[in-house]
């Protein structure tokens, strides 16, 4: 049906064609042949166009959906790869910070420990000192015990040194007056025997 509606409309015009002023008629029958001839290679030209179309546009789509996958594929990749480096960061972060946390714990209980020992060492300086002048302390009374009794029983001996000289004294004195008590008596008695003897 478009085939017959071109073939007229040109027929019309070719009829109207002028070439050096002269009407040239061609032949109608032989025009519709050529322009049938002429749909028939555009009907085939047009469906080569559309199946190069086709394919074009089938390639066309399987590369954007092939690219598109590789695409998702790379972004997946590019994804993982993002959380793999920010879990890692997140890890050494964390790392570092409970090092950190522990190095100062340590140094912390390092530092009380040290104050812990310097406490106990002047706690032990102390005693040790106390200790000492505890023992000097013992040792002065010790000696001063001891020479106060060493003076007391030097003195007590002296005392009974002297006392024993006195009553020896007063024994002798004791015993000379007894002697003398007793030549006494015996004089008294041979003044007495005498006497009686002159008389």
């Amino acid at each position: 049906m478009v085939v017959e509606v071109v073939s007229a409309l040109v027929a019309m015009i070719i009829k109207m064609f002028a070439i050096a002023g002269k009407v040239v008629e061609l032949d109608v029958v032989k025009v519709l042949v050529i322009i049938k001839a002429a749909a028939t290679v555009a009907e085939v030209v047009i469906v080569v166009v559309v199946v190069i179309v086709v394919v074009v546009v089938v390639v066309v789509v399987v590369v954007v959906v092939v690219v598109v996958v590789v695409v998702v594929a790379v972004v997946r990749v590019v994804v993982v790869v993002v959380v793999v480096v920010v879990v890692a960061v997140v890890v050494v972060v964390v790392a570092v910070v409970v090092a950190v946390v522990v190095i100062v714990v340590v140094v912390i209980v390092a530092v009380e420990v040290v104050k812990v020992v310097v406490i106990v060492v002047i706690v032990v300086v102390v005693a040790v000192e106390v200790a000492i002048g505890v023992v000097v302390v013992v040792v002065v009374v010790i000696v001063i015990i001891v020479a106060v009794v060493a003076v007391v029983v030097v003195i007590v001996a002296l005392l009974v040194v002297v006392v024993a000289v006195v009553v020896v004294e007063v024994v002798v004195v004791v015993v000379v007056v007894v002697v003398v008590a007793v030549e006494l008596v015996i004089v008294a008695v041979l003044v007495v025997v005498i006497v009686v003897v002159e008389l």
